[in-house]
This record gives C-alpha cells, structure tokens and sequence, in this order.
C-alpha cells in the first residue's frame, strides 16, 4: 500500500510539472516558409531562428557581411503573415538603413541595395506578437 502511495504522489508530481514542449519555436518550418516565398532571381544565403523563447527575449540579433553593389533580400515568416516581428537593418556603425514597418504597417521584406561592404547587423524584435517565434531568410542578387 506504501508503494502505491508513492507511484501515486510521485505521478501527480510529474503531471504537475510545466512542459515546454508546447512552448517550443520550431522555427525551422517558418523559415522554410521564407524560403518559398523569396523571390526567385535571389540565392538563398543564410538562415534565420527568431526565437523569442516565448517572450523573454525581446530581442534577437545576427550579423552579416554585407558586399557593395550586391541587392539582398530579407523576409520574416510567423504564424501572422508580417505582422508581429519589426525587422531592422543596421550599417557596421548602428545606423538604421532599412526596416520592415513603416507607419504602423509591416512589411513581409526588405530589399536592400549594398552601398558599402561591411558588417551589417540585423536585429528582429517583436511587436504585440502573441507567439514571440519566427523565421527569416537573407537572399542576394549581383
């Protein structure tokens, strides 16, 4: 009966755990979904996980060397089309040179005309986003 007493507690303990499961960001699937929707004349070039682990990063950033007189394509998927994650592109001196929301309206991409090689920093943040999960991919054409 003593064992019996135990198993019970010890699966009523198990139960009452919290499961992250659910909760995980499977990212994969939303930047194959970018991968589909990149224009064709662009080659794919980098993958992107934007996982805001569920809203405790607001935050999610990359870098990329950026090659002058190269155009690049960035797109951002999630379950609500382009809305919920801004997406901003930054020179190698932080200054915002292109973005995916314009007066209250996303954007689904970027298309960016390289003026100068260098690093390019790429930062994803999530407004009045429900899931905090998403994907991205960085195309380029000569």
């Amino acid at each position: 009966m003593k064992n019996i007493v135990w198993i019970l507690f010890f699966f009523i303990v198990a139960l009452a755990m919290p499961s992250d499961v659910a909760a995980q960001c499977d990212t994969d699937r939303y930047s194959e979904d970018c991968l589909g929707k990149m224009n064709t004349d662009f080659t794919f070039v980098k993958k992107i996980d934007v996982d805001g682990k569920g809203g405790t990063k607001d935050k999610v950033e990359t870098s990329y060397v950026f090659t002058k007189g190269t155009e690049y394509f960035l797109n951002v998927c999630n379950d609500d089309g382009e809305e919920g994650i801004v997406v901003n592109l930054y020179n190698s001196k932080r200054q915002l040179v292109g973005t995916n929301y314009f007066n209250g309206k996303f954007y689904s991409n970027i298309k960016f005309p390289c003026n100068a090689t260098g690093i390019y920093y790429i930062a994803y943040t999530f407004k009045d986003a429900p899931t905090y999960c998403g994907g991205s991919v960085i195309g380029f054409k000569r």
